[in-house]
C-alpha cells in the first residue's frame, strides 16, 4: 500500500476497514484526476476543455435502492416508508466489510472536503470521500467546499463517503434489493454508494445526511432544496422547485450574486450553500438560452452521459441517445457572479415556489399568504409533460413534498414547520410562479413566455408588485396581482386566457381536488391553520 499525494497527518484507511488497497492518491487536482481517467480508457476531453464520462448502467438516481440504517439514532425520528427505507445495522457492517474486500489490490481516490458555507462551524460536514474512479473523486472535489492546503495538511474528518461502482451487491445475502446501493448510516457518520456510476448519488446522499443532521442536532438552521441569490442591497432570494420548472435558471441573474443553485440552509440570520458547485442538466443546452451554465462548462466541469457530433469532440447537447437526463458537474467559480464564500448576511426578503403546471391552471405570479406557503411547500407541486419522463404523453400532477421527497429523512411536516416559524419571524414574502401553460393545457395553451416571468420575479425584487392591487382566485384562494410591468395584463388572471371558463372552473376543481387528496397524508401531522389554506373545492 502506498500513498500520494496531499495526506493529512492524522489519515489512517485503515480504521475504515480498508487494508490491502494498491494506492491511494490523496485530494488530486482536477489536472491529475482527469489524467487519471483518461489514462483509465474511462473518459475524453471535450473541445471546451470539460472531461466527458459516462456513467454505465445507471443515469440517474435510484430512489428504490437508498436506504438508512435503521438504528437507536433514526429509529424515532426518520419518516419510515417508501422514501426512507430501512436497513439493518448488521447487514451494513457486513457489507461494508465486503466492499473493504473488494478494493484489495486497487487503486483508490480519496479527497478532503466538507459541506454547510455557514459562518458557524458546528453547521459544518467535514468529509472523507473515498471512490474506485477518479471521476467520481473528481466529481466530489467540483460539488463540495474545497478546503485550503493548510487545512487540509490536519484535516480531521467526521463522515466518510465510500463510493464503488465496480461492486456488485448481491440481494440474497447483502439485504439490497438490487445490486446497486446508497445507504446512510447516521450513527457511523458513513454513506456507502455501490453498483452505480451516477454520481448524483454522492451529492444527494450528503443532501439527505444534511437533511437529518441540520433539523435534528442545530433546530434553529433549514434545509432546502432550492437555489438562492442575493441582490446589490442584500436581499435574499429563494427558489424552490421540482426539476424543470426553472430553478436553475431563474436563480442565475447578472444583476445579482448566485448563493448556489440548488441546496441550501436558511440558518439564524443567514443562507449558506451546501455544496461548493452546480450540477446543472445539458440537454437542449444553448448559449442563448442558458449562458452562465454554457460558459460554465470548461476545463475543470465533468460533463455526464453526452454524445459528440460525429468525428469531433464538439458535444452535441441535443443527442438524447443515452439519456434524457444528461448532466453538467461544475464548481461553483465557474459561474462569474458567484459568491465566494457561497453564504449570504440576512433573511430572505422573497421566496419563490416554482411549478410547471401544464395545465396552464395557477396565475403565472401569485402571493402567499403564511399558511398557504406552508401548504403548497408541503404540496411540493408541479406537472410533468411529455418527454420529461418514460410514457408521460399528457400532463402528469406531481407532487414532492417540501420540493425535495425524495431527501428527506424526517416528517415532512418537521420542515414545513420550521419554514412557517422562520417566515413568521422575517416576514418574508412567499410567492408562487407557474412557469408552465397558459391559455389551455400542453398541446393546447402556449408555454408562458420566460421573459414574462423574468418580468415578474423582478418586479417582485423590486418591490413594485407588491405595491400593486391584487384580486383573489376564487379556487385556490391566491393572489393575483391585476398589473405587472412588462407582463400583458390578460395574462395575470389565467380563467381569461382560456377560451372557455367554464372548461377552465371544471379543470381548476379538478386539481384542487388532487391537491387536496395528497395533502390528506399529512393532514394529522400539520396545524388546522395550514389545512385552512388548502384549496376549495
Amino acid at each position: 500500500m502506498q500513498e500520494i499525494g496531499l495526506v493529512p497527518t492524522t489519515a489512517n484507511l485503515s480504521e475504515l476497514g480498508l487494508k490491502n488497497y494498491k494506492t491511494a492518491f490523496w485530494n488530486l487536482s482536477p489536472e491529475e484526476l482527469a489524467e487519471h481517467t483518461i489514462q483509465k480508457g474511462m473518459g475524453q476531453l471535450a473541445d471546451s476543455g470539460a472531461l466527458v464520462i459516462h456513467t454505465g448502467e445507471f443515469t440517474g438516481r435510484s430512489p428504490e435502492d437508498r436506504f438508512i440504517v435503521k438504528d437507536s439514532e433514526t429509529a424515532s425520528k426518520v419518516n419510515w416508508g417508501k422514501v426512507n427505507i430501512p436497513f439493518s445495522p448488521q447487514k451494513f457492517d457486513a457489507l461494508w466489510r465486503k466492499v473493504c474486500r473488494y478494493l484489495n489490490k486497487k487503486d483508490l481516490y480519496v479527497r478532503d472536503l466538507a459541506a454547510n458555507a455557514s459562518k458557524n462551524p458546528d453547521y459544518r460536514l467535514r468529509l472523507r470521500v473515498i471512490t474506485e474512479y477518479p471521476w467520481s473523486n473528481q466529481f466530489a472535489s467540483n460539488m463540495f467546499l474545497r478546503p485550503d492546503p493548510e487545512v487540509l495538511r490536519d484535516f480531521d474528518s467526521r463522515w466518510t463517503v465510500l463510493c464503488v461502482p465496480g461492486f456488485r451487491a448481491n440481494p440474497e445475502t447483502d439485504g439490497t434489493r438490487q445490486h446497486n446501493f446508497a445507504i446512510v448510516n447516521v450513527k457511523k457518520r458513513r454513506l456507502l454508494i455501490g453498483g452505480t456510476g451516477y454520481t448524483g448519488e454522492i451529492k444527494k446522499g450528503i443532501f439527505s445526511v444534511i437533511n437529518f443532521v441540520l433539523p435534528t442536532r442545530t433546530k434553529d438552521a433549514l434545509p432546502m432544496h432550492c437555489s438562492a441569490n442575493v441582490g446589490k442591497e442584500g436581499d435574499i432570494a429563494l427558489f424552490f422547485g421540482l426539476s424543470g420548472t426553472g430553478k436553475t435558471t431563474l436563480s442565475a441573474d447578472p444583476e445579482r450574486m448566485l448563493i448556489g443553485d440548488d441546496e441550501h440552509a436558511w440558518g439564524d440570520n443567514e443562507v449558506f450553500n451546501f455544496e461548493g458547485g452546480c450540477y446543472a442538466k445539458t440537454i437542449d443546452l444553448t448559449l442563448e438560452k442558458e449562458p452562465d451554465i454554457y460558459r460554465a462548462i470548461r476545463h475543470g466541469a465533468i460533463l455526464e452521459n453526452v454524445k459528440f457530433h460525429p468525428g469531433t469532440r464538439n458535444v452535441d447537447y441535443s443527442d438524447r441517445s443515452v439519456t434524457e437526463n444528461t448532466r453538467v458537474s461544475y464548481p461553483i467559480y465557474h459561474i462569474d457572479n458567484a459568491l465566494s464564500p457561497s453564504r449570504a448576511d440576512g433573511d430572505p426578503k422573497n421566496i419563490f415556489f416554482l411549478t410547471c403546471d401544464a395545465y396552464g391552471i395557477l396565475p403565472p405570479v401569485s402571493r402567499l399568504t403564511p399558511e398557504q406557503a406552508m401548504y403548497y411547500f408541503i404540496s411540493g407541486y408541479t406537472a410533468r409533460v411529455a418527454g420529461t419522463e418514460v410514457g408521460v404523453k399528457e400532463p402528469k400532477s406531481t407532487f414532492s413534498a417540501c420540493f425535495g421527497a425524495p431527501f428527506l429523512p424526517l416528517h415532512p411536516a418537521k420542515y414545513a414547520d420550521l419554514l412557517g416559524k422562520k417566515l413568521r419571524k422575517s416576514k418574508a414574502n412567499v410567492w408562487l410562479i407557474n412557469t408552465g401553460w397558459s391559455g389551455g393545457p400542453y398541446g393546447t395553451g402556449s408555454r408562458i413566455k420566460l421573459s414574462y416571468t423574468r418580468a415578474m420575479i423582478t418586479a417582485v425584487l423590486n418591490g413594485e408588485l407588491e405595491k400593486g392591487n391584487f384580486t383573489k382566485h376564487p379556487v385556490f384562494g391566491l393572489d393575483m396581482p391585476v398589473s405587472c410591468p412588462g407582463v400583458p395584463t390578460e395574462l395575470l388572471n389565467p380563467r381569461d386566457t382560456w377560451e372557455s371558463g367554464a372548461e377552465y372552473d371544471a379543470k381548476a376543481k379538478s386539481l384542487a381536488q388532487e391537491f387536496n387528496n395528497n395533502f390528506s397524508k399529512f393532514a394529522d401531522q400539520v396545524k388546522p391553520e395550514v389545512l385552512a389554506a388548502a384549496p376549495r373545492v
